[in-house]
């Protein structure tokens, strides 16, 4: 553990601060200032009172919003995709109405009384499950992300210097679901024996459909109808989606209207003409499923300014497909020396993880990256790791370290690591 004294990470000073100081709250101003952020001010402030213990406020209404002086909105640049807000987000949770979105061929209508699951092909008995019926199974309730295989794919070939965390690694989120064990539902249809993969099919008007190991759907696999305590989100596949801890996004099928199991994969339009990755050496990466150790910094990242030097805490997150992340470290010289962050509990597995560490800014130049590493012993690489070993067309699963340097004057920007 490190000593009450720990050094603190600041390019060209050899600062030190106690962490009792730290924790104590008692660095200075500059502890208590926020940073400047991206969106700027709001067009108008609400109004509110001089003294709100001399007015009475509103009575609470049936369903409960943000604070007028709150606005963290989802980026949707296209019909297809929204980004999470990550930059204005706490802790590891990402609230329903700001989780990721990726819907190809919009997001469908559904009325839950006339839902149907069909699951079929290689089983005993084919069988079709209402909402009701699946609700009636034992229920399970998991904490895990979530990530679209093209998050970061900007970087692969570099990202503009003012790129924001939300446009660079927004299609992450992290949520509570709840639903039944794809295993329970298999059990009750009774699987051949020859039976290997699975055609997993949604009810949106492109009928995203992916090819799913057997095994993988009994080992973890969930049918969610729950999410943070409430039914899904239509836009989040209500009235249930698969869920695949610690798989690629698109393979956790939203709207899911029908399992067809089967001795050889399906060979989908979405695992054929896309989601296969070309290597350098001319070949391709088919049925590439899982998602290595990622992380970044949240606070402060692109199009934030610092507003002045001192104490600063840098905050990010950090998730792994294979497990829980056992270390994250941060670096403000651009990866010449690294020290470790703390990680605030809980650590779960295939979840985010949320990292802080204290900084004290000097003014100078500086270059913040953050390194993850998972409980396989898997360490975050490099983006130039990452090209020389695949390439710069391989154009999704990136995940590399990325950089953000801060600029005398406080700004912040998107730097290649």
């Amino acid at each position: 553990m490190a000593g009450d004294n720990e050094r603190i990470a600041s390019p060209g000073l050899g600062s030190r601060l106690s962490r009792r100081v730290l924790l104590a709250g008692t660095v200075g101003a500059a502890g208590a200032l926020a940073f400047a952020d991206r969106a700027g001010t709001q067009e108008l402030q609400p109004a509110v009172p001089d003294d709100p213990t001399k007015v009475p406020g509103p009575p609470p209404a049936p369903v409960g919003v943000r604070s007028p002086f709150e606005h963290p909105a989802r980026l949707t640049p296209a019909p297809v995709p929204a980004f999470t807000p990550l930059d204005q987000l706490y802790g590891t949770i990402t609230p329903s109405d700001l989780h990721y979105v990726i819907a190809r061929g919009g997001i469908p209508a559904i009325d839950p009384a006339r839902y149907q699951l069909l699951i079929h092909g290689m089983v005993d008995r084919p069988t079709s499950f209402s909402l009701e019926d699946l609700k009636r199974f034992p229920s399970v309730s998991r904490i895990m992300f979530l990530e679209c295989a093209g998050n970061t794919r900007g970087a692969w070939k570099g990202a503009k210097p003012e790129s924001t965390v939300q446009e660079l690694e927004g299609w992450t989120s992290t949520s509570e679901w709840t639903g039944v064990p794809v295993a329970s539902l298999l059990n009750e249809v009774g699987v051949n024996s020859g039976a290997s993969w699975a055609l997993a099919e949604g009810s949106d008007a492109g009928a995203l459909s992916r090819s799913i190991p057997v095994e993988k759907l009994l080992s973890d696999g969930l049918i969610a109808y729950g999410q943070n305590g409430e039914a899904l989100r239509p836009e989040q596949g209500y009235p249930a989606r698969l869920l695949l801890p610690g798989w690629i996004g698109n393979t956790n099928v939203k709207w899911l209207r029908r399992l067809k199991l089967g001795d050889q994969p399906f060979m989908t339009r979405y695992e054929t003409a896309l989601y296969t990755f070309p290597e350098a050496d001319g070949k391709a990466v088919q049925f590439a499923f899982v998602l290595e150790a990622k992380s970044t910094i949240t606070r402060p990242s692109g199009g934030m300014t610092i507003p002045e030097p001192g104490f600063w805490e840098v905050s990010g997150i950090a998730w792994s497909g294979r497990g829980r992340i056992t270390r994250v470290e941060v670096s403000a010289d651009g990866g010449q020396t690294w020290s470790e962050a703390a990680l605030q509990e809980p650590v779960l597995s295939i979840s985010h993880t949320r990292f802080r560490f204290p900084w004290v800014w000097d003014g100078s130049e500086a270059v913040l990256q953050s390194r993850a590493t998972d409980e396989t012993g898997y360490v975050q690489p490099t983006r130039s790791q990452l090209v020389a070993a695949r390439g710069t067309d391989f154009g999704e699963m990136f995940n590399g370290i990325i950089g953000w340097h801060v600029a005398m004057d406080g700004k912040v920007t998107y730097v290649e690591s």
